[in-house]
């Protein structure tokens, strides 16, 4: 048998080596994956296409839609006289998918195994936002936002300083992802929520914040956190503040 006839790598070597391209691979198992590449014709090409992945998604910011193309969208999403209606995960969201224009199918390169992974999700922020920022819900007390991804709902963190400033829609390989953008003073962090499935774990160490899981690392520069709800992958990332203060902001009442 030659090295081109080996048998389909199983499920977790092909997430591993997903792991590995994007930085987020348990430092254990980089040596051990590594040689699996350097043996295998077949996963040195995935690798390869991972990584290009990887770097498209961590290079989008300079592909962001032009400032007049921005304008118009913000200007089709300004408040009406009556109510906006929330978006909910659905009609009224795939309705919001197809009026905003800037809002992109990222697809992984043919061939990538798996789904894509946390970091992928979280470079989804670079890409800027594209529309104005969802108001507060005061139907629910003001607490969270008016925009969800199946019931899960993004919160209100004025009172604490951080405003919703814009958001964007996008799909990461078919799967539904929406990004607010919140603000305060000259720091603006993200937090996108996928549709289920669940991404898989980064594979960093684990703790317990008031009984969720929460994982996170480092990556170009930013702190990221996740977490899951109801089988969607919940992403807070940042530049310039701590794993903790996002949790933090995070799990605040």
């Amino acid at each position: 048998m030659n090295k081109e006839d080996t048998p389909e790598p199983d499920p977790r070597t092909l997430a591993e080596l997903s792991a590995l391209a994007d930085g987020t691979l348990e430092p254990g198992r980089v040596q051990a994956i590594r040689e699996l590449i350097a043996r295998s014709p077949a996963l040195s090409r995935r690798y390869a296409r991972e990584r290009e992945a990887v770097a498209a998604l961590h290079t989008v910011r300079a592909d962001r839609a032009p400032e007049r193309l921005r304008m118009a969208i913000a200007a089709r999403h300004q408040p009406a006289r009556k109510p906006r209606p929330r978006l909910a995960f659905g009609g009224a969201l795939a309705a919001a998918v197809a009026a905003a224009v800037a809002a992109v199918v990222l697809l992984l390169p043919s061939g990538s195994p798996g789904a894509p992974s946390v970091s992928q999700a979280a470079a989804l922020s670079l890409r800027g936002p594209v529309m104005p920022g969802p108001v507060a819900d005061r139907t629910q007390g003001g607490a969270r936002l008016k925009q969800d991804v199946g019931e899960v709902y993004f919160p209100n963190w004025s009172d604490v300083g951080w405003r919703a400033v814009g958001q964007r829609v996008d799909r990461l390989n078919h799967q539904l992802a929406v990004t607010v953008y919140y603000q305060r003073g000259s720091r603006r962090i993200a937090y996108t929520i996928l549709a289920a499935p669940a991404l898989r774990w980064p594979g960093t160490a684990q703790r317990q914040v008031r009984g969720i899981e929460v994982q996170s690392f480092t990556s170009h520069g930013r702190t990221i956190i996740t977490w899951r709800r109801t089988g969607h992958t919940c992403v807070l990332s940042g530049a310039g503040v701590s794993a903790d203060g996002l949790a933090k902001l995070a799990f605040s009442d």
